[in-house]
């Protein structure tokens, strides 16, 4: 009987903290000023699509009508230095490029050499170096290190936690929902029912809470509906609308998380993912409404972060990459090498970064694939010893456990 009164009114709490807002916030101060935020692009990103290496003689031969047309023609690439091009639909970050605040590394993955989309991710959330049943995140690990204790301070903006993020230290995620209509003074009933009951009591407490939380990002994201729709050049991209998938409420989701992240009680660590980028069929039409879309969510972040944006880090990782020839389907299968983004008011660049392996046939990585030059795990490595102050030690051990041959890049940020 009385584990059927706890199940009930538990699933009453729930409801009822989704009605409540305690009339104010105490939060905990963050435990550093720097933000990072890591965009996973789930379904393998084209690398060579993203970023086409324009100047490598082999790239149209295997490629064919993937390629964008060149440089100064029209609907095509945006150079970047001679030898690397954007892709049309992220036209407007040869702005950030110009400023120094992209950067994109090229040839690039994850200690993984399968084409398995689940153990790929699985290994690109983990950190680890080899399939091993681990089953934390190296952001969660992150986290204990900087001595964050408060949930807040580590989020996700999706329907669940993320195994990168996962682990031993408290984390929340958060996305916009409708809470129930309840009558009138029930959450009242429910809070007198529970004093009575010292574990109920604080597994309501703490809903409250968490609901609340969930009440200031919504909030937020209030904000930045009620500032109207992004103007041309916040995220429309060059010579063309706004991607329809980042419109409306994509958008404004991108803002408030930017907005929270600049709060001085608000996240530190962040983790949002964009789907849709397994392109066997009709690559070109996909990639191009995904890239702009991509493009319009990081000006949005952008544009939420204000002034914080200058102590912001965004990471922006795939879990491989895709085939160096374009597939009879008019699209490109699982791969290995792809392209890494790094782009924040912190980073170091206006360059681009690649031990460039070459397109032939003998270059390519089973005679089929980019062959990978750059281990992800130090691009991340170089990110967090510079910007996060984390001691090489505890990358090496902790964080990517088994990466002490994936030397931390060095200058990838600005130095404070």
């Amino acid at each position: 009987m009385d584990l059927t009164r706890r199940h009930l009114l538990g699933g009453f709490a729930a409801t009822a903290a989704a009605t409540v807002l305690p009339a104010r916030l105490l939060l905990a101060k963050a435990p550093i000023e720097q933000r990072f935020v890591l965009i996973i692009l789930r379904g393998a990103l084209d690398g060579l699509a993203a970023m086409p290496p324009y100047a490598d003689p082999d790239l149209k031969a295997l490629r064919g009508a993937l390629v964008p047309p060149d440089p100064g023609r029209e609907g095509g690439m945006v150079d970047l230095d001679g030898r690397f091009a954007l892709h049309p639909g992220l036209a407007s970050l040869k702005d950030w490029y110009t400023e120094g605040s992209f950067l994109p590394v090229h040839a690039v993955a994850s200690p993984y050499r399968d084409r398995s989309h689940f153990d790929g991710q699985d290994l690109l959330e983990t950190g680890a170096a080899r399939l091993d049943g681990t089953r934390d995140g190296w952001l969660n690990r992150t986290l204990g290190l900087i001595g964050a204790t408060d949930r807040r301070f580590g989020i996700a903006f999706a329907e669940d936690i993320p195994l990168v993020l996962r682990g031993t230290t408290p984390v929340t995620s958060w996305l916009p929902d409708r809470p129930a209509t309840l009558p009138p003074g029930f959450p009242d009933l429910v809070a007198r029912l529970y004093d009575q009951d010292p574990a109920l009591h604080a597994a309501y407490a703490s809903g409250l809470d968490t609901t609340a939380f969930g009440r200031q990002i919504q909030g937020m994201v209030q904000t930045a509906s009620a500032s109207g729709p992004a103007s041309p050049a916040q995220g429309a991209m060059a010579g063309g609308p706004m991607a329809p998938a980042a419109a409306g409420a994509d958008l404004q989701l991108a803002e408030a998380a930017g907005r929270f992240l600049a709060d001085p009680t608000g996240s530190r660590i962040a983790v949002m993912d964009l789907y849709g980028w397994d392109t066997h069929v009709q690559q070109v039409k996909r990639l191009d409404r995904l890239l702009a879309a991509y493009a319009a969510t990081l000006q949005a972040l952008r544009n939420g972060l204000g002034e914080a944006w200058k102590q912001t880090a965004i990471l922006t990782v795939t879990e491989f990459g895709r085939t160096a020839a374009v597939n009879g389907s008019g699209g490109t299968d699982h791969g290995t090498g792809s392209v890494a983004f790094l782009t924040g008011g912190a980073v170091h660049g206006g360059r681009v970064l690649a031990d460039w392996p070459g397109l032939s046939g003998d270059k390519l990585y089973q005679g089929r694939d980019l062959a990978p030059t750059t281990d992800l795990r130090a691009v991340a490595k170089g990110v967090f010893r510079d910007h996060l102050g984390l001691p090489q030690d505890a990358l090496d051990r902790v964080i990517f456990p088994g990466s002490a041959d994936a030397t931390p890049m060095r200058e990838l940020v600005r130095r404070a």
